[in-house]
């Protein structure tokens, strides 16, 4: 039998991993409409600015992002076929190639952030304010913090 309080935090879960679900669908449409007039989609702009300013594994990266190695590498593969990213060698890997953005990633980058510092812009002043985002990023960050604990403990 469920106790009426595990009722309710089941179901306040459940909302929030919804809205959750719903916001990442959201922000990955607006950045795919922005990325796409410099011939990126939004996993290319993710991966392309984890690899700026820092040559990363393919590895590595995944586990920064969050997904799969073999997503990364289809997604960097394509990225160093545009000219955006390179592969160079990895001293500490004689396989594991390191990934790295090129000048003209570097420049696609740029151009897309500035694309997406006018929209924070605009939903900083829809949400009240950057103190008001300040919070929301901070709870969200303490929600998937929460999560990875727990999915690493083997409590669940």
């Amino acid at each position: 039998m469920t106790r009426k309080g595990e009722s309710g935090e089941a179901e306040s879960f459940s909302r929030a991993a919804v809205a959750v679900f719903r916001l990442n669908g959201r922000f990955t449409a607006t950045l795919d409409r922005l990325a796409l007039a410099f011939g990126l989609s939004a996993a290319r702009w993710q991966i392309l600015s984890t690899v700026t300013g820092e040559s990363l594994s393919v590895s590595e990266v995944a586990r920064r992002v969050g997904t799969t190695r073999q997503s990364v590498q289809r997604i960097a593969d394509l990225l160093v076929r545009q000219g955006l990213a390179v592969y160079l060698d990895n001293p500490a890997h004689r396989r594991a190639k390191l990934l790295t953005a090129t000048e003209q990633g570097i420049a696609a980058k740029r151009e897309i952030d500035s694309c997406l510092a006018a929209l924070a812009r605009q939903l900083c002043e829809r949400l009240g304010g950057e103190d008001e985002v300040h919070r929301t990023a901070e709870v969200l960050r303490g929600l998937s913090g929460a999560l990875s604990s727990i999915g690493s403990d083997n409590s669940v």
